[in-house]
């Protein structure tokens, strides 16, 4: 790896090489004046170390890059651009004290800049050729430094023919930094009291992300998937939200409470707040990739005014159906409503990694356990996909089924709205209901 490049711009050092006792003037001429860069980029929102979320976690602030003190740590900045051409780019920050050295490189093109000031200031880089539009990768490398840390940056300045109309996260920076959520719409029968929605839902090698929510049986009053949460436990989800909004689960009164009415074995519940509240019930499970796994889902309207909602998994490697939970929602007489399917992102530092899921089979039946096949999938991305401070976003149909892909920073983006249909199946699943756990 190529740790030195070239300085862009240096101030040649004249000496007077005297013949006799007459000494030759030294003439310094005066820094010249950079013209401020039209647009800024924050580093708080945009940037990553590269391949280590913890490390991310200390040196990417709310105030931007701090506490960089390795020089294994190469910060990794994101900038999407619709043409090629000219980009000019400057860092502005500051040193502790003395100065530091640091690279900046887009693929093979690299440049040094120094920083010695105290005060934050912009400081040039140079000048980079973009030779394919869409997203960049811009690294940040420390060299040398004559203090503890690199260097202390808030922005990442450009300019140039590439520049305009960039892309990159300008606002709602936890959501930005978490990448945009993607979602599939599927279309119920017509005419048909939805009691039964069955899934089936593989992840690919390489996209067990952690962070990922991948959400198979989404309803109108909750979500039912699999979730990777550290790199030791996985989980099975399975959620309902409460009638009443609020993000504090606490503040529910009695009447409006989700109760619990029965769970499977090893299964953990309890409540959920911060993006609307409910109750909640999780399995971990050990779930692997390249697996298709099934996902059942069943809503009852009671007399009462409730719905009870049930959901089960079904493991191949176990061969057997697995009872999650059993919820009453209150204030509810639905069947099956707006079924669907998501793939989201939870944590902020791996934001920056790339995850995908197939979506093969889903199935609708009703009372009497007549199914329908689900033929067309309808694509849709959150407010930080349309407000543009992500573009990763895309979905599709595949040979695996309906495809769901987000965060990454790939080039390659699905239009909301975009709908695809699946081939007819005569397959419907094979399921006794009355044997179910």
């Amino acid at each position: 790896m190529i740790r030195y490049a070239m300085a862009l711009c240096g101030l040649m050092c004249l000496t007077a090489c005297g013949g006799g006792s007459t000494a030759q003037e030294v003439i310094t001429p005066p820094p010249v004046q950079q013209q401020p860069l039209p647009y800024q980029l924050s580093l708080a929102a945009n940037s990553w170390v590269e391949g280590d979320a913890s490390a991310t976690a200390t040196i990417v602030t709310e105030q931007g890059i701090q506490n960089w003190q390795h020089s294994d740590d190469v910060l990794a900045v994101y900038l999407h651009l619709p043409q090629t051409g000219q980009l000019e780019l400057a860092l502005t920050g500051k040193v502790s004290q003395g100065e530091s050295k640091l690279e900046v490189s887009l693929g093979e093109q690299r440049r040094t800049v120094t920083i010695s000031s105290t005060a934050s200031q912009q400081h040039a880089v140079g000048s980079f050729q973009v030779t394919q539009s869409g997203y960049q990768k811009i690294l940040l490398r420390g060299l040398s430094s004559s203090s503890q840390t690199f260097a202390e940056l808030t922005q990442l300045n450009f300019g140039g023919s590439a520049a305009a109309n960039a892309s990159y996260i300008k606002d709602e920076v936890y959501w930005g930094r978490r990448g945009p959520s993607v979602h599939l719409s599927y279309q119920l029968p017509q005419n048909t009291a939805v009691r039964w929605f069955y899934s089936e839902m593989e992840i690919p090698s390489g996209s067990d992300t952690l962070g990922s929510y991948f959400m198979a049986n989404g309803f109108a009053d909750g979500y039912f998937g699999i979730q990777v949460n550290s790199a030791t436990e996985r989980r099975v989800l399975f959620s309902v939200w409460s009638p009443y909004q609020t993000d504090d689960p606490t503040s529910i009164p009695e009447q409006y409470q989700v109760k619990l009415l029965r769970k499977g074995a090893d299964v953990q519940t309890g409540e959920f707040g911060n993006e609307g509240s409910g109750g909640q019930s999780f399995l971990r499970y050990n779930w692997q990739t390249d697996t298709r796994y099934g996902f059942l889902l069943k809503a009852e309207p009671q007399a009462d005014n409730h719905t009870h909602y049930s959901a089960w998994f079904y493991p191949p490697e176990l061969g057997q159906w697995q009872l999650i939970a059993s919820f009453s929602r209150p204030d509810t007489q639905r069947n099956i409503e707006r079924p669907h399917s998501f793939l989201e992102n939870f944590i902020p530092e791996t934001g920056d990694t790339s995850r995908k899921v197939y979506f093969p089979s889903q199935w609708f039946a009703d009372a009497e356990g007549n199914w329908t096949q689900n033929r067309k999938a309808s694509f849709s991305v959150d407010n930080t996909g349309d407000r543009g401070n992500r573009l990763d976003y895309k979905g599709g149909l595949t040979e695996r089924g309906f495809l769901l892909q987000n965060c990454g920073f790939f080039s390659e983006t699905t239009a909301a709205g975009t709908e695809w249909q699946l081939p007819a199946n005569s397959n419907a699943p094979q399921i006794e209901f009355a044997a179910l756990p």
